[in-house]
């Protein structure tokens, strides 16, 4: 008989302004981590996927790229960030979909907040 245990997948969200480099990279790269369920938004009116409630509380962590990120969450769903976990990357927009560097700099700084088993 084989017995299966079911873990809980971690979620994470990242978030940026429009969700078209910053937050969807980091979505692509981190999705494929063991344990980790990932999604991106963005909190402009013209992101490609635009945050609302329910991704804030889908989110066991949530990245956000800049403090003004956090700011506008902050504004709009103020009730649904209590007792969420919330970390500033502090990753300017200064870069394009998959950039080298900043897929760098998003490994490096989110696997302080991470524990993953397999290398990203």
């Amino acid at each position: 008989m084989i017995l299966t245990r079911m873990v809980k997948k971690i979620k994470l969200l990242f978030v940026c302004s429009r969700n078209r480099w910053r937050s969807l990279t980091a979505e692509t790269i981190f999705q494929g981590i063991s344990g980790y369920d990932v999604r991106s938004a963005g909190t402009e009116n013209n992101a490609r996927i635009k945050i609302t409630d329910g991704h804030i509380g889908w989110a066991d962590i949530i990245f956000v790229m800049e403090k003004k990120h956090l700011r506008r969450m902050q504004e709009k769903f103020n009730n649904s960030l209590l007792n969420k976990k919330v970390v500033c990357l502090n990753i300017p927009d200064d870069y394009h979909y998959m950039d080298e560097d900043l897929v760098e700099l998003l490994k490096s700084s989110v696997s302080e907040h991470i524990d993953h088993g397999e290398p990203v």
